[in-house]
């Protein structure tokens, strides 16, 4: 039977040859990564990835966080592009070929027809003296000293960096086009991210009739009526002649009143709003009302126009209900 300890030693030891040879490939990072980010960013096409075997699952990840960061690309098989699919390949695209070795057969079959069209070819490979990594504009030495496979046979630490090598390609180039959140919200609409990232106030707030409001001068009774009609556990207050902030009045506020024993119906609710309360502006993004309420300890926020006028009111629920919290 086998010591159980036996498995925590084993995924241990990966673990520590892995990070090693991750970290190996920082001192790599010189002259032929700056050439490989030069020649995609000057190509008006797309940046397209290959790779066989384990290098084409890694290549295949890679194309999507470029696709998904700035760079337009996509994955072809090695394979599939020798039957048909090297239609797919334009003069203005480049290519980012990965083999360990160097030496994959279907991938160098390419090669030629790569020349053909002129277009620059990036690799990736463990092996600088390859056939590949000499065909190419620009190579990045992604090896290994050894194998986390006890057997150094499985590919392990090799597609370990490559992967990590492809992720430090796409963010320099991110940042070199000056990628914004903006930007990687609209490749990820679909999802929680792209709502973060995408909705902003104007899609959630209160608008309208919707707005608790009330005047400084209305007694404190009134305004709890109108807290309670509108359902947002606040109101605001404006100006008799506009909609011009003055105070807001929340369940907290009436909390501190009636531990004060103040008087409901004689008293103006302008004489024991909160005055100053946070605000926000349309077009802002409501991730970012979100954190202000977070770091206030709130549950709504009016929204301004820019005349510094009511437009809306936001509140936590909204939030939750539109999946951003």
């Amino acid at each position: 039977m086998t010591d159980p300890a036996r498995y925590l030693l084993s995924a241990q030891r990966t673990i520590r040859m892995e990070v090693e040879a991750v970290a190996a490939l920082e001192a790599r990072v010189g002259e032929e990564f700056e050439r490989a980010c030069e020649l995609i960013l000057k190509v008006p096409g797309r940046t397209v990835v290959t790779g066989m075997g384990k290098s084409g699952h890694v290549g295949g990840k890679i194309a999507a966080t470029l696709a998904s960061t700035g760079t337009p690309a996509f994955f072809v098989h090695p394979g599939e592009a020798s039957h048909g699919d090297m239609g797919m390949i334009t003069a203005d695209d480049c290519v980012i070929a990965l083999s360990n070795s160097g030496t994959t057969p279907e991938v160098l079959m390419l090669i030629p027809l790569l020349k053909r069209l002129g277009i620059p070819l990036i690799s990736m490979t463990g092996a600088p003296d390859s056939a590949l990594a000499k065909a190419s504009d620009a190579h990045i030495n992604t090896g290994v000293a050894v194998e986390a496979c006890p057997l150094d046979l499985a590919p392990t630490s090799s597609t370990t960096t490559a992967l990590v090598m492809g992720d430090a390609l796409a963010i320099a180039l991110l940042e070199a086009r000056g990628f914004t959140a903006e930007d990687f919200a609209f490749s990820h609409p679909g999802g929680a991210l792209g709502r973060k990232l995408l909705l902003k106030i104007d899609d959630v707030m209160r608008q309208g009739e919707g707005i608790p409001k009330v005047s400084e001068a209305t007694p404190l009774s009134d305004a709890l009526l109108e807290i309670s009609a509108k359902g947002l556990g606040m109101t605001t207050v404006v100006a008799a002649d506009s909609d011009r902030l003055l105070g807001v009045f929340t369940d907290g506020d009436l909390r501190r009143a009636l531990d004060e024993q103040v008087d409901i119906k004689g008293t103006r609710i302008g004489d024991i709003m909160t005055r100053s309360p946070a605000t926000v502006h349309t077009g802002m993004l409501a991730a970012e009302a979100l954190r202000i309420m977070e770091e206030r300890h709130i549950s709504a926020l009016v929204v301004l126009d820019e005349q510094q006028e009511i437009a809306g009111v936001v509140n936590l629920l909204a939030l939750l209900e539109a999946g951003i919290a």
